[in-house]
């Protein structure tokens, strides 16, 4: 969430940021409607001391034995009383309005962020490892698991419907064996903290990284009003808010290997075959606070983290600079991470590493006690996938693909596998 003062100190600047992310201008009307607010409080407190000097006033009246004054001034705090209610509630939704305003207002870009309209504009800044070099044809992976008779989708949709997989034997022993290996590298080597959080949440923990209330569309609701998370970010960023943290305790940076639940609202016929797109998936996060001085360097550490993923697999990639009609809601700058899919002969997005500012602390009013002990400062996050276990899967299937249908399982892979190496058709 963005600074109404700073909003009013720099209407120019919000306009001029929306407008690169492709959005029409907002500040004047959320000055107005600030101004509207800011006249209501200034009455209240108008009326809140009169009535306080006027109470004052009535005793010194009936000191005096000044019947007459102390009838018209006790007159004039029975009026006060009455029409205080009123500016009361109007104060309570004048805040409330706003609030929801500034709500669904997307994070200022950094400057050094390219401006573009959409994924076309996006902008590569480096390439990792070499495309495989075997000369079989290539197969999408789905197409590598059916017919290793590992991977089933119409028991998935017997079970659950669309965008939903069965795994079984040696594939899901694959799967829970990227998830293992990333964590393990996560807290073994970069300094992670493992945390198991709860997977329903309440409704002020989506608020608290901006995923409510503009994106309700895209998460699962409960019966009992709690909602699934769409990823562990929800829940490792927002096990500061409300704190006041102490400087020298950070940065804080923590991971888990959770399943994510999304509705993908508005993706109807993208990626219906496999398991590119999913309701259901795993993924490893990472998430970090940092102080306001700290988190671009932060960025760029947790961007090689999560390429370091990618490098120990093996798997070629890119890494690419999103533009600012591609960046996400609450983002300030954002790298994602492609890895090469040779069934598709294409890049697929399976990481996003993105430094959030203070938008999601605001929110979250999460904070920090600076060096000197002397007042607060709002925290910055960041947030980053140490991958999506399941693209990780994909990747590793096609990539690491045989001639004979077999997929060779990497290296690193080796110590999760329980002396399997290679990945054969069921008997």
């Amino acid at each position: 969430m963005l600074d109404i003062k700073w909003i009013r100190d720099n209407p120019e600047a919000l306009d001029a940021a929306l407008a690169k992310r492709g959005a029409e201008p907002l500040s004047a009307g959320l000055i107005a409607l600030d101004e509207k607010r800011r006249s209501v409080v200034q009455a209240l407190q108008d009326m809140q001391s009169r009535r306080n000097a006027a109470s004052k006033e009535i005793g010194a009246a009936m000191a005096q034995k000044d019947m007459v004054l102390a009838d018209r001034l006790k007159a004039e705090v029975a009026h006060l009383k009455d029409t205080m209610p009123a500016a009361e509630e109007d104060e309570r939704r004048l805040n409330a309005e706003l609030s929801d305003a500034l709500s669904r207002i997307p994070n200022i870009p950094h400057d050094d962020v390219p401006v573009g309209r959409d994924e076309n504009d996006n902008v590569v800044t480096r390439m990792t490892g070499q495309k495989p070099g075997w000369n079989h044809p290539a197969k999408e992976h789905y197409e590598i698991g059916e017919a290793l008779g590992y991977m089933d989708f119409e028991r998935a949709t017997k079970l659950s419907g669309s965008r939903f997989t069965v795994l079984t034997g040696p594939l899901a022993r694959l799967e829970r064996a990227l998830g293992q290996f990333m964590i393990d590298l996560h807290t073994s080597e970069h300094g992670y903290t493992e945390v198991s959080s709860p997977l329903m949440v309440r409704a002020e923990t989506l608020y608290g990284t901006g995923n409510l209330p503009k994106f309700e569309e895209d998460l699962f609701k409960t019966t009992d009003g709690r909602y699934l998370i769409p990823t562990a970010e929800v829940t490792l960023t927002n096990l500061v808010a409300g704190e006041i943290l102490d400087q020298e305790k950070l940065p804080l940076r923590f991971t888990a290997l959770t399943p994510s639940f999304r509705s993908e609202a508005g993706s109807a016929g993208r990626d219906t075959r496999g398991m590119l797109r999913q309701h259901q998936f795993w993924k490893c996060e990472l998430v970090s606070i940092t102080d306001a001085e700290s988190s671009i360097a932060e960025h760029e550490r947790m961007t090689a983290c999560a390429e370091e993923v990618l490098k120990r697999l093996g798997l070629h990639f890119r890494t690419l600079t999103l533009c600012t009609g591609d960046m996400g809601f609450g983002s300030r700058k954002t790298y994602d991470l492609e890895v090469w899919l040779p069934g598709q002969n294409t890049y697929r997005e399976i990481s996003s590493c993105s430094v959030c500012g203070d938008f999601q602390a605001r929110r979250m009013n999460a904070r920090y006690r600076g060096k000197d002990g002397k007042g607060t400062t709002f925290v910055h996050t960041l947030n980053g996938s140490g991958t999506a276990v399941g693209r990780c899967l994909i990747a590793v299937m096609e990539n690491y693909l045989n001639e004979d249908g077999s997929i060779t399982v990497p290296d690193v892979l080796l110590p999760y596998m329980g002396g399997l190496t290679k990945i054969e058709k069921a008997n």
